[in-house]
């Protein structure tokens, strides 16, 4: 049964992203300025067919701990493509932090930038900090969002990974507090896996972090709180 909802679920994705994929064309050409509302809809859609089909949704905790409106800086684990999804359909006005080769995805990957995404060309050496650094200085002034993932990829639900320092040199341009969160994705749609298990995925955004910490205790803090994280300890 998981196998074929999974299956079921695939083609949804395809299908879902295909039309509105095509669709965006109109918004690139007549209206960038809704690309955002846009990429908001197709996750708010896809989402629905993730519960509706495999019967996965998310749980949150701690929502208390964003602010209410107004820019923010969250350094999420990233353990599934769940986790880029799904801030789309909980924060007002997000912006990831991505990979600039994702741009050349077809039919939604022209739409990043236009979404106001903070995109990074890992291969620019020391240009590509000064761009992160502008473009997180241009998402605070737009009163965005932001999410970053420091891991850097997507990691198996336990696995540890040295944190990138990037979100300290975000947290340090902003002058925000940075806020953890936790997840346990990868239970329900792991890394490059082909089955969808049903089932809750759990989203714990702890405590916002002292603003102006320096690197490497910034880093240790996002660490401990993500291990600290109330989590459920079995799939």
């Amino acid at each position: 049964m998981i196998f074929l909802r999974s299956l079921l679920f695939n083609l949804y994705l395809v299908a879902l992203t295909s039309v509105l994929g095509i669709g965006g064309f109109a918004i690139r050409w007549f209206a960038p300025h809704r690309a955002l509302a846009y990429a908001q809809f197709w996750a708010g859609l896809l989402l629905a067919g993730l519960r509706r089909i495999c019967g996965i949704y998310p749980v949150v905790s701690g929502a208390e701990h964003l602010p209410p409106q107004g820019a923010a800086l969250l350094a999420s684990q990233h353990q599934s493509a769940y986790d880029t999804l799904v801030w789309l359909t909980l924060l007002p006005r997000p912006t990831y932090v991505m990979k600039r080769e994702l741009v050349k995805i077809p039919l939604f990957g022209p739409l990043t930038p236009l979404a106001g995404m903070i995109l990074v060309d890992r291969g620019a050496g020391a240009g590509a900090l000064r761009n992160l650094l502008r473009d997180t200085a241009r998402a605070v002034a737009e009163g965005r969002q932001i999410v970053i993932f420091p891991e850097g990829t997507r990691t198996l639900p336990g696995e540890r990974r040295a944190l990138q320092p990037g979100v300290a040199a975000m947290a340090a341009q902003a002058r925000l507090p940075v806020i953890p969160v936790a997840t346990d994705s990868g239970l329900r749609w792991g890394r490059r896996a082909f089955r969808r298990v049903p089932g809750p995925i759990h989203l714990v955004i702890c405590p916002p972090l002292q603003a102006g910490l320096k690197r490497e205790i910034l880093l240790a803090e996002i660490q401990k709180a993500w291990d600290e994280a109330p989590l459920p300890r079995c799939g």
